[in-house]
């Protein structure tokens, strides 16, 4: 790809901070041990810590003064890149808290410092080319994906003015931040209708009915059979190697996506609103639209004329239901009992609550979604220098 003509492509090796041991990797296995590990001291920066795109470190372990002063050259502190160097997720990389303190990185990592370059920009720089592509080029791909130090320090990047750097650096932390920002809002809205879901399927927290006065009517425990029905139409199901990228009519299956594929069928399901189960994942989708149901696993569920269908759905969201692996799940479901209001209104009203929670996640789930789509756009603009910046 042809550069303008004032950037680059540079080694890696030749970009970072030219002290000593600016780019390394983890002491070798007999020199960093589990064996090793202290409940306190200098903590041990883990290739997990990073595997998501960001740092993130729940739990350390640590080694003492001794060890880390014999293994000095793989030391790390804050504002440095750590990067993961082995497994599926060897390339991932995120950079260390500015405030994190001094410490030690694994056999399972590589680090890289920068002094007169940007550290942000060539963080951003290695993000893209792993979303991109995996950093290929440098990994080998055996059984145990890897990136050794030598090809990382060969790599090569393209490298703008410094300044340049610095203000690209500045425009993606900006949409970093917002997407951040975005992130949290949606973890606190899942938290607050999952909370919400506990008070109100519980009969902890009645609502009030459309007069204004607070629900009082019993609750009672029905069966599987008492409250749901299967409704499976095996003539609509489409097996997996029949799935389409496009076509008239979605599929759905068990799996996570809500839209598996699509197919052209003239056998449908139409008889909506259903409740889909996948028997295998335990996974439970809302589905108001017509349909066609995956082959494998995909159980269709509607409600038995005493339970509101909507509230039958969210009720079956609050179900624990034990993980067998991919054994069925089925028949975990109806052995279990659900506490229903007998009043079909206190059904409605307990739904319309969380229908409206619902839909604030699914609007910060597709700001999100946006958010992360313009950085990609952005970053392949701004990383390649077919967009300049005004430095």
């Amino acid at each position: 790809m042809k550069l303008p003509a004032d950037w680059s492509y540079k080694r890696l090796e030749d970009v970072v901070s030219r002290k000593k041991y600016a780019m390394v990797d983890g002491p070798f296995g007999s020199n960093l041990k589990s064996e090793h590990y202290k409940s306190e001291g200098v903590p041990v920066l883990q290739s997990g810590f990073v595997t998501s795109g960001k740092f993130s470190a729940d739990k350390y372990v640590y080694v003492d003064q001794k060890l880390f002063d014999e293994q000095k050259r793989s030391a790390a502190k804050g504002g440095d890149i750590l990067m993961a160097k082995i497994g599926a997720q060897a390339g991932r990389c995120a950079i260390i808290p500015h405030d994190h303190p001094e410490a030690i990185i694994a056999g399972n990592c590589l680090k890289l410092s920068f002094d007169d370059n940007d550290t942000e920009f060539f963080s951003f720089i290695l993000y893209f080319n792993y979303e991109r592509d995996g950093l290929s080029e440098i990994k080998t791909e055996t059984a145990q994906p890897a990136i050794s130090l030598k090809s990382l320090k060969a790599y090569k990047v393209p490298v703008p003015p410094p300044p340049e750097q610095k203000k690209i650096a500045k425009i993606l932390s900006i949409w970093d931040k917002a997407i951040t920002t975005t992130e949290q809002l949606l973890a606190n809205s899942r938290q607050q209708k999952k909370a919400l879901m506990q008070q109100l399927l519980t009969g902890k927290q009645r609502l009030l009915n459309k007069d204004g006065v607070r629900f009082s009517g019993e609750w009672k425990y029905f069966t599987f059979q008492d409250a749901f029905k299967v409704v499976n139409k095996k003539s609509a199901q489409v097996k997996s190697n029949e799935y389409l990228e496009s076509g008239s009519v979605p599929i759905v299956d068990q799996g996570q996506k809500m839209i598996a594929g699509y197919c052209g069928n003239d056998e449908v399901y139409s008889d909506i609103p259903v409740i889909v189960f996948g028997d295998h994942t335990r996974c439970l989708k809302w589905i108001d639209f017509i349909f066609c149901p995956g082959a494998d696993g995909t159980q269709v569920l509607d409600t038995q004329p005493n339970i509101f269908n909507k509230f039958g759905y969210y009720t079956l969201l609050n179900t624990d239901i034990p993980n067998l692996g991919y054994s069925r799940h089925m028949r975990e479901l109806k052995e279990k009992e659900f506490k229903v209001p007998l009043d079909i209104e206190e059904q409605k009203k307990i739904s319309a609550v969380l229908s409206i929670a619902d839909r604030e996640i699914d609007t910060l789930q597709q700001k999100l979604d946006a958010l992360r789509q313009e950085k990609k756009a952005l970053m392949q603009q701004l990383l390649t220098g077919k967009r300049r910046v005004l430095v």
